[in-house]
């Protein structure tokens, strides 16, 4: 399929579109975006600053991608967003930009951000995510690969959300989520594994009881912090995929895990 422009969108000059892009009506591609093979754009979508979107991704109506930060730090230069393959972007999802001079904003691949999502300036997101509606993720903070977002949850700056979590609907992160666990509350506490989601990724019986048992030792075992990592480090799956996600995100932590219930 060829690639296909309104007669109202807006394109500018020195934007550049692969093949098979289309771009609805009234909607904006500004200076120096560009477009990857197959990508749409519905109806009064926004794509504009330095933003480069990879293949097949699909921006609904009323999306803004790559305005400028929201940073009141922000002192120019031409920070930008990067966006990898395939993902969907509903209605109403803003995507700002990176807040330093090169700084950027990134996207992985595959994620699907439903209506009224907003990415502040500097985060960086995995692959696999899916955001429910009216998540709000504040500037700095990091997403690791396969985490759900339920319906109305917001993330305190800087903090992080590792791989295969899950945050409830209406939860309030203000501290760092773990792999595989589930947060929930306001503010949020860790309330169990994310036995669900990592069934369906075909996590098989070891690897769901080698996770239980982080989330028994770090959460339910009344060790303190130190001590639970301290116990998990010295354990004999220390050295496991799952172990290690767990080791590796406490280690590198900056506001801390978030607590148990």
């Amino acid at each position: 399929m060829a690639t296909e422009i309104h007669p109202t969108a807006v394109i500018a000059s020195s934007a550049e579109l692969g093949t098979d892009v289309r771009v609805g009506p009234l909607a904006y591609v500004g200076a120096g975006v560009q477009l990857g093979d197959g990508t749409r754009l519905h109806h009064h979508a926004a794509v504009e600053g330095n933003t480069i979107m990879g293949p097949q991704c699909e921006v609904f109506p009323f999306a803004n991608i790559g305005a400028k930060t929201q940073d009141l730090k922000f002192q120019g230069g031409n920070p930008g967003v990067r966006v990898g393959a395939r993902n969907v972007l509903r209605e109403y999802v803003t995507i700002h930009t990176g807040t330093e001079a090169e700084a950027m904003t990134v996207l992985g691949d595959d994620n699907v951000l439903l209506a009224h999502c907003h990415v502040a300036h500097d985060c960086v997101l995995g692959s696999h995510i899916v955001a429910s509606n009216n998540t709000g993720i504040a500037g700095h903070c990091v997403v690791e690969d396969n985490v759900v977002f339920g319906a109305v949850s917001g993330v305190h700056q800087f903090c992080r959300i590792g791989a295969h979590a899950m945050i409830s609907a209406y939860a309030k992160i203000v501290q760092d989520v773990p792999p595989y666990m589930i947060a929930d509350g306001q503010p949020a506490i860790i309330r169990a594994i994310n036995r669900i989601g990592l069934e369906r990724r075909g996590f098989d019986r070891e690897q769901m009881n080698r996770i239980k048992l982080l989330f028994r030792i770090l959460f339910r075992d009344g060790l303190n912090r130190s001590q639970a990592l301290e116990k998990l480090q010295a354990h004999a799956d220390a050295e496991s995929v799952e172990f290690r996600a767990v080791l590796d995100f406490a280690a590198t932590s900056e506001r801390g895990l978030a607590p148990g219930a």
